[in-house]
């Protein structure tokens, strides 16, 4: 009985394995298989030369004839104010102008414009809406220099709270 099924089944195991055409195993001793060419090693070479040569781009920000020594830890401050920090606005607000803003993740920019404080909210790129602030030296108990949240305040209102390494400020905003 045992050879009986064996017998059987052997075609079918041979079937599924002889006749595999069209796949990748077609090209697998082929080195050109994706369109790509063989590097010879002193190609190679020239290329890590040329990128080992090429001069070192200058600091722009950096002033030119003067001496400037900065630590590697402001740097990294420096780098961080750079990048919106990103807030998710869970409900629709309402502004003062009438506006509204829907539900979704928005990157804040606190800017100071005309010594007057306001929060700039980006989707991508977009500057979506420009939100009054009030400028504060409270931190709001927060552990870290940037920062920004979003804290319910009321029944029909919600405070986004901002710090960045220039000022803190503070926005009270009604919710639909």
């Amino acid at each position: 009985m045992k050879r009986l099924l064996a017998i059987l089944f052997l075609p079918l195991f041979l079937g599924n394995f002889a006749f595999a055409d069209g796949d990748l195993w077609d090209n697998f001793g082929d080195t050109n298989v994706y369109g790509q060419k063989a590097v010879s090693d002193q190609d190679f070479e020239k290329a890590l030369e040329s990128k080992r040569k090429k001069k070192k781009k200058r600091n722009k920000d950096i002033p030119k004839g003067e001496s400037f020594s900065q630590s590697n830890e402001t740097n990294e401050l420096v780098d961080t104010t750079k990048e919106p920090s990103i807030l998710l606005i869970p409900v629709t607000l309402k502004l003062a102008d009438n506006s509204v803003v829907p539900v979704g993740h928005y990157g804040i920019e606190g800017v100071k414009e005309d010594g007057k404080v306001f929060l700039k909210l980006y989707q991508g790129h977009t500057l979506t809406a420009k939100i009054p602030a009030e400028e504060t030296n409270d931190d709001f108990g927060e552990q870290t220099i940037n920062f920004v949240k979003l804290i319910p305040h009321g029944d029909y209102h919600v405070q986004i709270i901002y710090g960045g390494v220039d000022f803190n400020a503070y926005s009270v905003i009604e919710t639909e």
